[in-house]
Protein backbone atom coordinates (compact mmCIF):
# COMPACT_ATOMS: atom_id res chain seq x y z
CA UNK A 1 0.00 0.00 0.00
CA UNK A 2 2.85 2.32 0.94
CA UNK A 3 4.85 1.65 -2.04
CA UNK A 4 1.90 2.21 -4.37
CA UNK A 5 1.30 5.65 -2.35
CA UNK A 6 5.15 6.22 -3.28
CA UNK A 7 4.42 5.62 -6.87
CA UNK A 8 1.29 7.35 -7.26
CA UNK A 9 3.40 10.37 -5.64
CA UNK A 10 6.18 10.10 -8.08
CA UNK A 11 3.74 10.12 -11.25
CA UNK A 12 1.69 12.75 -9.83
CA UNK A 13 4.97 14.79 -9.65
CA UNK A 14 6.56 13.73 -12.97
CA UNK A 15 2.84 14.84 -15.23
CA UNK A 16 2.99 18.38 -13.19
CA UNK A 17 6.74 18.96 -14.42
CA UNK A 18 6.26 17.29 -17.65
CA UNK A 19 2.72 18.30 -18.55
CA UNK A 20 1.91 16.31 -21.90
CA UNK A 21 -0.99 18.68 -22.43
CA UNK A 22 0.94 21.41 -23.16
CA UNK A 23 4.01 19.39 -25.54
CA UNK A 24 2.28 21.74 -28.99
CA UNK A 25 3.50 23.84 -30.86
CA UNK A 26 0.72 26.64 -29.75
CA UNK A 27 1.64 25.82 -26.06
CA UNK A 28 5.27 25.94 -26.04
CA UNK A 29 5.25 28.98 -28.19
CA UNK A 30 2.45 30.90 -29.47
CA UNK A 31 0.98 31.42 -26.24
CA UNK A 32 3.85 31.58 -23.95
CA UNK A 33 4.74 34.62 -22.23
CA UNK A 34 7.74 36.47 -21.09
CA UNK A 35 6.57 38.81 -17.94
CA UNK A 36 8.14 42.65 -18.04
CA UNK A 37 9.90 44.27 -14.80
CA UNK A 38 12.98 45.35 -13.51
CA UNK A 39 14.83 41.82 -13.79
CA UNK A 40 13.59 40.96 -17.23
CA UNK A 41 17.12 41.27 -18.68
CA UNK A 42 18.20 38.51 -16.65
CA UNK A 43 15.64 36.07 -19.10
CA UNK A 44 18.25 36.93 -21.91
CA UNK A 45 20.90 35.32 -19.59
CA UNK A 46 20.11 31.83 -20.63
CA UNK A 47 19.89 32.50 -24.60
CA UNK A 48 23.14 33.94 -24.76
CA UNK A 49 25.06 31.29 -22.78
CA UNK A 50 23.49 29.02 -25.89
CA UNK A 51 24.83 31.42 -27.99
CA UNK A 52 28.00 31.07 -26.65
CA UNK A 53 27.88 27.54 -26.60
CA UNK A 54 27.24 26.97 -29.99
CA UNK A 55 30.17 29.72 -31.27
CA UNK A 56 32.27 26.84 -29.06
CA UNK A 57 30.55 24.32 -31.35
CA UNK A 58 31.12 25.76 -34.46
CA UNK A 59 34.75 27.16 -33.66
CA UNK A 60 35.25 23.55 -32.01
CA UNK A 61 35.01 21.74 -35.07
CA UNK A 62 36.84 24.24 -37.64
CA UNK A 63 39.62 23.47 -35.05
CA UNK A 64 39.28 19.71 -35.25
CA UNK A 65 40.65 19.68 -38.29
CA UNK A 66 43.89 20.65 -37.91
CA UNK A 67 44.15 19.92 -33.97
CA UNK A 68 46.32 16.77 -33.48
CA UNK A 69 45.74 14.98 -29.71
CA UNK A 70 49.59 13.58 -29.30
CA UNK A 71 52.16 14.79 -27.13
CA UNK A 72 54.24 15.20 -29.84
CA UNK A 73 52.51 17.04 -32.19
CA UNK A 74 49.98 19.07 -29.19
CA UNK A 75 51.47 22.16 -29.05
CA UNK A 76 52.84 22.07 -32.94
CA UNK A 77 49.48 21.83 -34.38
CA UNK A 78 47.75 24.56 -32.49
CA UNK A 79 51.16 26.99 -33.52
CA UNK A 80 50.72 26.09 -37.01
CA UNK A 81 47.03 26.65 -36.67
CA UNK A 82 47.78 30.26 -34.80
CA UNK A 83 50.80 31.34 -37.31
CA UNK A 84 50.20 29.86 -41.05
CA UNK A 85 46.39 28.75 -41.40
CA UNK A 86 44.75 31.90 -42.35
CA UNK A 87 41.49 32.98 -39.87
CA UNK A 88 43.17 30.35 -37.65
CA UNK A 89 44.06 32.53 -35.07
CA UNK A 90 40.85 34.54 -35.34
CA UNK A 91 39.09 31.16 -34.93
CA UNK A 92 41.06 29.99 -31.58
CA UNK A 93 40.29 33.55 -30.09
CA UNK A 94 36.60 33.06 -30.70
CA UNK A 95 36.79 29.66 -29.34
CA UNK A 96 38.72 31.24 -25.89
CA UNK A 97 36.72 33.92 -25.38
CA UNK A 98 33.71 32.46 -25.99
CA UNK A 99 34.53 30.03 -23.55
CA UNK A 100 34.95 32.75 -21.24
CA UNK A 101 32.10 34.40 -21.70
CA UNK A 102 29.81 31.01 -21.74
CA UNK A 103 31.06 29.84 -18.57
CA UNK A 104 30.29 33.71 -17.15
CA UNK A 105 26.97 34.28 -18.34
CA UNK A 106 26.39 30.19 -17.16
CA UNK A 107 27.60 31.49 -13.52
CA UNK A 108 25.62 35.02 -14.06
CA UNK A 109 22.32 32.83 -15.02
CA UNK A 110 22.02 30.77 -12.29
CA UNK A 111 22.83 32.76 -9.92
CA UNK A 112 20.66 35.67 -11.27
CA UNK A 113 17.68 33.02 -11.69
CA UNK A 114 18.24 31.77 -7.86
CA UNK A 115 17.95 35.41 -7.04
CA UNK A 116 14.65 35.48 -8.25
CA UNK A 117 13.42 32.33 -6.76
CA UNK A 118 12.76 30.70 -10.19
CA UNK A 119 13.48 27.63 -8.50
CA UNK A 120 10.03 26.96 -6.77
CA UNK A 121 7.49 24.90 -7.98
CA UNK A 122 7.19 23.02 -10.61
CA UNK A 123 10.71 24.03 -12.05
CA UNK A 124 12.94 21.96 -10.02
CA UNK A 125 13.73 19.74 -12.94
CA UNK A 126 15.02 23.24 -14.80
CA UNK A 127 16.42 24.00 -11.99
CA UNK A 128 18.44 20.93 -11.59
CA UNK A 129 18.98 20.87 -15.08
CA UNK A 130 20.89 23.75 -14.91
CA UNK A 131 23.09 23.18 -11.65
CA UNK A 132 24.62 20.01 -13.48
CA UNK A 133 25.00 22.03 -16.86
CA UNK A 134 27.32 24.52 -14.95
CA UNK A 135 29.16 21.63 -13.18
CA UNK A 136 29.74 20.33 -16.93
CA UNK A 137 30.54 23.73 -18.34
CA UNK A 138 33.55 24.08 -15.98
CA UNK A 139 34.56 20.33 -17.02
CA UNK A 140 34.52 22.02 -20.67
CA UNK A 141 37.21 24.74 -19.09
CA UNK A 142 38.66 21.85 -17.18
CA UNK A 143 39.73 19.34 -20.05
CA UNK A 144 40.05 22.10 -22.73
CA UNK A 145 42.71 23.58 -20.88
CA UNK A 146 44.91 20.94 -21.23
CA UNK A 147 44.60 20.62 -25.07
CA UNK A 148 47.42 23.26 -26.30
CA UNK A 149 50.15 21.24 -24.14
CA UNK A 150 51.81 23.65 -23.06
CA UNK A 151 53.83 24.85 -19.56
CA UNK A 152 50.96 26.59 -18.30
CA UNK A 153 48.67 24.27 -19.75
CA UNK A 154 50.14 20.67 -18.70
CA UNK A 155 51.00 22.63 -14.69
CA UNK A 156 47.72 23.81 -14.15
CA UNK A 157 46.07 20.26 -14.74
CA UNK A 158 48.60 18.70 -12.71
CA UNK A 159 47.77 20.78 -9.81
CA UNK A 160 44.01 20.10 -10.31
CA UNK A 161 44.59 16.45 -10.71
CA UNK A 162 46.87 16.51 -7.55
CA UNK A 163 44.06 18.05 -5.27
CA UNK A 164 41.84 15.45 -5.77
CA UNK A 165 43.98 12.71 -4.25
CA UNK A 166 44.29 15.30 -1.75
CA UNK A 167 41.38 14.18 -0.28
CA UNK A 168 42.49 10.96 0.90
CA UNK A 169 43.92 12.41 4.07
CA UNK A 170 40.65 13.44 5.03
CA UNK A 171 38.26 10.01 4.43
CA UNK A 172 37.31 7.40 6.28
CA UNK A 173 39.58 4.02 5.26
CA UNK A 174 37.03 2.31 3.59
CA UNK A 175 36.49 5.26 0.70
CA UNK A 176 40.23 6.29 1.05
CA UNK A 177 41.14 4.97 -2.31
CA UNK A 178 38.46 6.65 -4.23
CA UNK A 179 40.17 9.60 -4.89
CA UNK A 180 43.36 7.67 -6.30
CA UNK A 181 41.71 5.69 -8.65
CA UNK A 182 39.42 8.64 -9.57
CA UNK A 183 42.48 10.70 -10.47
CA UNK A 184 44.48 7.67 -12.12
CA UNK A 185 41.10 6.98 -14.25
CA UNK A 186 41.19 11.06 -15.93
CA UNK A 187 45.40 10.92 -15.49
CA UNK A 188 45.41 7.37 -17.76
CA UNK A 189 48.88 6.72 -16.48
CA UNK A 190 51.69 7.33 -13.56
CA UNK A 191 52.21 10.96 -14.56
CA UNK A 192 50.70 13.54 -17.20
CA UNK A 193 50.90 12.50 -20.67
CA UNK A 194 49.65 10.59 -23.66
CA UNK A 195 46.43 8.90 -22.11
CA UNK A 196 45.94 12.00 -19.96
CA UNK A 197 45.62 14.37 -23.39
CA UNK A 198 43.87 11.52 -25.03
CA UNK A 199 40.93 11.30 -21.94
CA UNK A 200 40.40 14.50 -21.83
CA UNK A 201 40.27 15.32 -25.74
CA UNK A 202 37.83 12.57 -25.79
CA UNK A 203 35.87 14.15 -22.58
CA UNK A 204 36.07 17.59 -24.27
CA UNK A 205 34.76 17.11 -27.54
CA UNK A 206 32.78 14.21 -27.35
CA UNK A 207 31.90 13.22 -23.92
CA UNK A 208 30.77 16.50 -22.37
CA UNK A 209 28.58 17.66 -25.50
CA UNK A 210 26.47 14.53 -25.51
CA UNK A 211 25.46 15.24 -22.00
CA UNK A 212 25.12 19.17 -22.60
CA UNK A 213 23.32 17.87 -25.39
CA UNK A 214 20.93 15.45 -22.97
CA UNK A 215 20.71 18.27 -20.51
CA UNK A 216 20.20 21.05 -22.58
CA UNK A 217 16.65 19.16 -23.87
CA UNK A 218 15.62 18.36 -20.14
CA UNK A 219 16.19 21.99 -19.40
CA UNK A 220 14.91 23.66 -22.63
CA UNK A 221 12.01 21.69 -22.75
CA UNK A 222 11.33 22.58 -18.72
CA UNK A 223 11.59 26.19 -19.76
CA UNK A 224 9.14 25.85 -21.99
CA UNK A 225 6.86 23.91 -20.66
CA UNK A 226 6.56 26.14 -17.74
CA UNK A 227 7.32 29.64 -19.11
CA UNK A 228 9.46 32.46 -17.14
CA UNK A 229 9.05 32.85 -13.52
CA UNK A 230 7.74 35.91 -12.28
CA UNK A 231 10.81 36.69 -10.42
CA UNK A 232 9.74 39.51 -8.82
CA UNK A 233 6.70 39.84 -5.46
CA UNK A 234 5.16 42.61 -7.10
CA UNK A 235 4.36 41.53 -10.41
CA UNK A 236 3.49 44.35 -12.61
CA UNK A 237 1.17 42.63 -14.68
CA UNK A 238 2.75 43.45 -17.81
CA UNK A 239 4.47 40.53 -20.30
CA UNK A 240 5.14 40.23 -23.88
CA UNK A 241 4.80 37.63 -26.43
CA UNK A 242 7.61 35.04 -26.63
CA UNK A 243 7.31 34.73 -30.30
CA UNK A 244 7.74 37.24 -32.28
CA UNK A 245 8.55 39.70 -30.31
CA UNK A 246 11.16 38.10 -27.26
CA UNK A 247 12.87 35.70 -29.34
CA UNK A 248 13.56 38.51 -31.82
CA UNK A 249 14.73 40.68 -29.05
CA UNK A 250 16.92 37.44 -27.71
CA UNK A 251 18.09 37.28 -31.45
CA UNK A 252 19.41 40.84 -31.09
CA UNK A 253 21.32 40.11 -27.87
CA UNK A 254 23.04 37.60 -29.65
CA UNK A 255 24.24 39.89 -32.80
CA UNK A 256 25.49 42.68 -30.13
CA UNK A 257 27.39 39.89 -28.34
CA UNK A 258 28.95 38.19 -31.54
CA UNK A 259 29.82 41.83 -33.18
CA UNK A 260 32.10 42.47 -29.54
CA UNK A 261 33.39 38.76 -29.12
CA UNK A 262 34.65 39.43 -32.71
CA UNK A 263 36.47 42.08 -32.09
CA UNK A 264 37.59 40.99 -28.96
CA UNK A 265 39.16 38.19 -30.56
CA UNK A 266 40.09 40.08 -33.56
CA UNK A 267 41.93 42.80 -31.73
CA UNK A 268 43.20 40.78 -28.44
CA UNK A 269 44.59 37.11 -28.28
CA UNK A 270 43.33 35.55 -25.04
CA UNK A 271 46.42 34.70 -24.15
CA UNK A 272 47.08 38.21 -24.44
CA UNK A 273 48.12 38.20 -20.68
CA UNK A 274 49.67 35.35 -20.09
CA UNK A 275 53.57 35.66 -19.58
CA UNK A 276 55.38 33.68 -22.63
CA UNK A 277 57.41 31.31 -20.51
CA UNK A 278 54.12 29.83 -19.15
CA UNK A 279 53.13 29.40 -23.19
CA UNK A 280 56.09 27.47 -24.36
CA UNK A 281 55.63 23.75 -25.20
CA UNK A 282 55.45 21.74 -21.92
CA UNK A 283 58.99 19.89 -21.02
CA UNK A 284 58.53 17.22 -18.93
CA UNK A 285 62.26 17.28 -17.92
CA UNK A 286 62.37 20.67 -17.40
CA UNK A 287 61.68 23.46 -14.03
CA UNK A 288 58.05 24.34 -13.69
CA UNK A 289 58.11 28.43 -14.51
CA UNK A 290 56.60 30.54 -11.97
CA UNK A 291 53.52 31.65 -11.97
CA UNK A 292 50.92 28.70 -12.77
CA UNK A 293 47.43 29.53 -11.94
CA UNK A 294 44.22 28.21 -13.22
CA UNK A 295 42.06 30.33 -15.83
CA UNK A 296 39.66 32.86 -14.27
CA UNK A 297 37.17 30.09 -13.92
CA UNK A 298 38.75 28.20 -10.95
CA UNK A 299 39.96 31.33 -8.95
CA UNK A 300 36.99 31.18 -6.54
CA UNK A 301 38.61 27.86 -5.45
CA UNK A 302 41.91 27.95 -5.93
CA UNK A 303 43.22 30.94 -3.82
CA UNK A 304 40.93 30.04 -0.75
CA UNK A 305 42.97 26.37 -1.32
CA UNK A 306 46.49 28.77 -0.59
CA UNK A 307 45.33 30.29 2.39
CA UNK A 308 42.86 27.37 4.58
CA UNK A 309 43.66 24.09 4.65
CA UNK A 310 42.31 21.60 2.07
CA UNK A 311 39.61 19.92 4.03
CA UNK A 312 38.07 23.17 4.07
CA UNK A 313 37.71 24.40 0.84
CA UNK A 314 36.49 20.85 0.04
CA UNK A 315 33.79 20.99 3.05
CA UNK A 316 32.41 24.37 1.85
CA UNK A 317 32.45 24.16 -1.37
CA UNK A 318 30.54 20.81 -1.47
CA UNK A 319 27.77 22.30 0.94
CA UNK A 320 27.57 25.20 -1.66
CA UNK A 321 26.59 22.97 -4.18
CA UNK A 322 24.42 20.79 -2.36
CA UNK A 323 22.56 23.66 -0.64
CA UNK A 324 22.18 24.69 -4.50
CA UNK A 325 21.09 21.43 -5.63
CA UNK A 326 18.81 21.48 -2.71
CA UNK A 327 17.68 25.11 -3.54
CA UNK A 328 13.79 23.85 -4.40
CA UNK A 329 13.21 22.78 -0.94
CA UNK A 330 15.89 24.25 1.57
CA UNK A 331 14.94 27.68 0.08
CA UNK A 332 11.42 27.45 -0.39
CA UNK A 333 10.27 29.62 2.19
CA UNK A 334 13.11 32.14 1.99
CA UNK A 335 12.26 35.60 0.59
CA UNK A 336 13.49 37.25 -2.92
CA UNK A 337 14.90 40.03 -1.19
CA UNK A 338 17.64 37.54 1.04
CA UNK A 339 18.32 35.30 -2.29
CA UNK A 340 19.12 38.46 -4.00
CA UNK A 341 21.34 39.58 -1.24
CA UNK A 342 23.18 35.83 -1.22
CA UNK A 343 23.05 35.74 -4.93
CA UNK A 344 24.91 39.36 -5.29
CA UNK A 345 27.44 38.30 -2.46
CA UNK A 346 28.49 35.01 -4.61
CA UNK A 347 28.56 37.81 -7.72
CA UNK A 348 30.93 40.38 -5.53
CA UNK A 349 33.44 37.27 -4.12
CA UNK A 350 33.63 35.75 -8.13
CA UNK A 351 34.29 38.99 -9.46
CA UNK A 352 36.42 40.07 -6.77
CA UNK A 353 38.85 37.09 -6.64
CA UNK A 354 38.84 37.11 -10.22
CA UNK A 355 40.34 40.28 -10.76
CA UNK A 356 42.04 41.17 -7.28
CA UNK A 357 42.83 37.59 -6.21
CA UNK A 358 46.69 38.13 -5.90
CA UNK A 359 46.36 41.05 -4.27
CA UNK A 360 44.10 39.51 -1.49
CA UNK A 361 46.29 36.45 -1.52
CA UNK A 362 49.64 38.91 -0.64
CA UNK A 363 47.56 40.78 1.61
CA UNK A 364 46.64 37.45 3.97
CA UNK A 365 49.99 36.26 3.66
CA UNK A 366 52.00 40.10 4.93
CA UNK A 367 53.64 40.36 1.47
CA UNK A 368 53.94 43.95 0.31
CA UNK A 369 51.72 44.22 -2.69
Amino acid sequence: MRVGSWLGRVGRAVVARFPTEKMNVRDLVGAKEVPAHRMSWAYYLGGLAIFFFLIQVVTGLMLLFYYKPTVSDAYLSVEYLTDAVPGGALIRNLHAWASSAMIGTVFLHLLTTFGMKAFIKPREITWLSGVVLLLVTLGFGFTGYLLPWNQIAVNATKVGLQSVEELRAYLPAAVAEWPRVLRETFQGEASIGQATLSRFFALHVVVLPVIVALLLGVHLLSVQLHGMSQGVDKPTGRAERFFPFFLMKDFTVWGIAFIVLFVLALALPFDAFTAYPLLEPFNALGATPDGIKPEWYFLFMYYPLQLVPFWVVFVVMNVIVLALAFAPWLFRRTSRKMLSVLAAVAIVYIVGISIFGHQIYMLFKGHPL
